[in-house]
């Protein structure tokens, strides 16, 4: 598997070379976001995915990609700060890439008047994000990814992509969910012991900066606690990146441009590499 990532990693790079028609844009960075979500020639759409009774349903942003053939499904968790722009545009770069993205607001009926992540002011919004459970965060997520296998254009093949706080979540997602076939965390802490390392049970590929001790400083620790468990993962450390590079790309005189360019094609090459059974169907 390794062996076919890097060739599939080396045929995007060669094609980008030579001028092709390009395989991989790179998610626009946040000061652009709404700007490519108005261009965007694809087909995004919010709906409300119910939950139990007496729960408020998820707010979710979803966006077909314009393909032939059933699709994967790419869950997109948010950072700390809910559902934005950027998230949304991050989900309509994936749908560029033949995926049909789901972005849920993990923070909906939350906020102020039963809202979710707009309703929020200031900081209250990183503090509303904070005091999620991860049962809830689990079951919201769980019911969006019911939903979305349920859409006619959408194969039964799944991953999960998460930000900052949401690659954390992802890890702790990919260790109650076994029906996922991959998960991509962006500057995202893992885990810390053998026994909840045991119960990831998909592919995890993890992205970090080079500058971004707070989060890098612990992936050692989930290399080690990952290959005792058994469980495929793959770290990519960018030189002089920061946190949240691939959102902040005008950071870190260059290097998060770089490290956002070099995370995005490994990431839809992870993808591809799981996500790409043509035999999986309804």
């Amino acid at each position: 598997m390794r062996l076919m990532m890097a060739l599939l990693l080396s045929g995007l790079m060669l094609t980008r070379i030579a001028g092709a028609c390009p395989i991989a844009d790179v998610p626009a960075p946040e000061e652009t976001a709404m700007a490519t979500l108005l261009e965007s020639p694809r087909h995004g759409e919010w709906v409300d995915v119910a939950m139990g009774e007496g729960e408020a349903p998820v707010r979710t942003w979803v966006v077909y990609p314009e393909r032939a053939g059933l699709a994967p499904v790419v869950i997109v968790i948010h950072e700390i700060f809910g559902l934005t722009d950027w998230i949304r545009a991050v989900a309509d770069a994936l749908a560029a890439e033949g995926y049909v993205a789901v972005a849920p607001d993990l923070l909906s009926g939350k906020g102020p008047g039963g809202g979710g992540t707009g309703a929020f002011t200031g900081d209250a919004v990183r503090e509303a994000v904070q005091g999620l459970n991860d049962d809830e965060i689990g079951r919201r997520l769980e019911a969006v990814r019911t939903y979305a296998y349920k859409l006619p254009a959408t194969s039964m093949k799944s991953a999960v992509i998460g930000f900052c706080w949401g690659g954390t979540a992802t890890f702790t997602y990919v260790s109650k969910q076994a029906g996922l076939d991959a998960a991509v965390v962006f500057y995202g802490t893992g885990p810390g012991d053998v026994a909840t390392a045991k119960a990831v049970k998909s592919p995890v590929l993890g992205l970090y900066g080079g500058d971004d001790a707070r989060v890098t400083a612990t992936v050692p620790t989930t290399q080690q606690v990952m290959e005792e468990a058994g469980r495929p993962f793959e770290a990519n450390v960018y030189d002089g990146a920061g946190h949240g590079f691939l959102r902040q790309q005008n950071g870190c005189e260059g290097a998060n441009a770089e490290a956002a360019a070099l995370a995005w094609a490994r990431t839809l090459v992870f993808l591809q590499a799981y996500l790409n059974d043509a035999a999986a169907k309804k």
